[in-house]
């Protein structure tokens, strides 16, 4: 196994970095996306009151076992605006912790042609910044909204090829209606991070289960990443913060171990 198993805070919103470290520690797991810390998602709020400044969080981290894969902002690339602001008030805390990436929605219902425009645009423009500002965090999009379709996801990619992709393998599969090995073919090049979990239907349409309980085709897809050698983050997205009826993250990354999923 080439792939990093990772999880996202957004399966365990009431705890603190250190307490989510702890939990990874647990489960051997060596690195943790940040989406919300202390009932919270205003990520940067949190740290600083939990570590200071920066500074803190570095010192903190140094030596840990754990690293920290990506920070999970709010910001979106399509629509009306694009808010710098949102994703600035990450990058001191990125930069000290040597977080890759920043994660930014991509927003809208489907993806038009003034999306595919202002999203190069304003990806252009976040890069002169980046260049000019000399950070090393820099975004990836997530497959939330718009690119949830297969067409248009393939489209966003081979037209703004500079776009680096967080794919929600879950979210292409079941709500774009792609099988995940056809959409892997066609972004691989530009994923460099990837969001996991199982759900399988119900009365009211499809409901997020223990992973292994369900009927994503994790197997398949696991077999393809291995056999290519993948080595970015595979992060379980458990979304209790969202869903508080589901189990605890602590039993998901139990299930996801104990029955091989991932």
């Amino acid at each position: 196994m080439t792939l990093i198993h990772c999880f996202s805070t957004l399966g365990c919103p009431e705890r603190s970095l250190k307490e989510a470290a702890g939990l990874a520690v647990k489960h051997g797991i060596g690195a943790v996306e940040l989406r919300a810390l202390s009932g919270s998602i205003d990520v940067p709020a949190k740290l600083a009151e939990e570590f200071g400044s920066p500074d803190g969080l570095a010192d903190w981290l140094d030596g840990q076992p754990v690293v920290l894969a990506a920070f999970g902002t709010s910001a979106r690339l399509f629509g009306e605006t694009f808010d710098l602001a949102e994703i600035e008030r990450f990058i001191p805390w990125a930069e000290a912790a040597n977080v890759p990436n920043l994660r930014v929605f991509d927003g809208g219902e489907e993806l038009t042609d003034a999306d595919v425009a202002a999203g190069r645009e304003r990806l252009d423009r976040w890069g002169d910044l980046r260049s000019k500002r000399g950070w090393t965090a820099d975004l990836m999009i997530e497959t939330h909204d718009a690119l949830v379709a297969g067409e248009a996801l393939y489209r966003f990619c081979r037209e703004v090829p500079h776009a680096r992709v967080l794919w929600d393998t879950h979210h292409t599969w079941a709500k774009g209606g792609t099988d995940p090995l056809a959409t892997w073919s066609r972004i691989a090049p530009q994923v460099v991070h990837l969001h996991v979990k199982d759900s399988a239907p119900g009365p009211d349409g499809r409901a997020y289960v223990l992973p292994g309980e369900g009927d994503f085709p994790m197997a398949a897809l696991r077999k393809r990443l291995d056999a290519e050698g993948v080595t970015m983050p595979m992060s379980l997205e458990w979304e209790r913060m969202w869903h508080p009826h589901l189990p605890p993250l602590d039993a998901a990354l139990s299930a996801a171990s104990s029955n091989d999923w991932w």
